[in-house]
């Protein structure tokens, strides 16, 4: 799902009980396949300005469970679309989900080394409200810039990142 306009809004305490909605829904399909379902990315960090998309990583025991996890999430809608080009990770499309917020959805065995980035950064915005802060004005002044060029986003947020990457220890 390529983003067309970016958009950045001021968080919203809204975003966990859309997790939890999805989540839900998640958890009834997929049963003890799940070892957790995670919510990752910036609406999963309080005060942290965001997309309004809720991004989400199911954590399985290993590949080895992933074709079943596949064919529970076919059965509710998901469609597998592979790594797009990052190991560690099987990213999942959807249709008929107007009843969710819109959210990407990502399978990823527990030693996934894309997991472990995801669940390192969070953790370090939701415990250093500076970061919070700093990435925040950053990402809104990077919507602000390139309202219709999500590379053009992506490639202003870079430097903050690798700059909290490395206060976090990712880099």
């Amino acid at each position: 799902m390529k983003t067309a306009k970016v958009t950045v809004l001021p968080y919203d305490p809204k975003w966990k009980d859309a997790f939890e909605a999805i989540r839900s829904e998640l958890s009834v399909a997929l049963g003890d396949l799940a070892l957790s379902i995670e919510h990752v990315g910036s609406t999963a960090v309080e005060g942290l300005s965001a997309k309004p998309c809720i991004d989400i990583d199911i954590v399985i025991r290993d590949d080895s469970v992933f074709p079943a996890v596949k064919d529970a999430l076919a059965g509710i809608g998901y469609i597998h679309e592979g790594d797009l080009g990052i190991p560690g990770r099987e990213a999942f499309a959807y249709s008929d989900k107007s009843h969710l917020l819109k959210h990407h959805l990502y399978v990823c065995p527990a030693d996934s080394e894309e997991l472990r980035r995801h669940i390192t950064f969070r953790d370090f915005l939701r415990r250093c409200p500076e970061a919070v802060l700093e990435y925040s004005a950053v990402k809104e002044e990077a919507a602000h810039l390139f309202p219709a060029d999500i590379d053009g986003y992506m490639a202003y947020k870079a430097p903050c990142i690798q700059k909290l990457y490395t206060l976090c220890g990712l880099l």
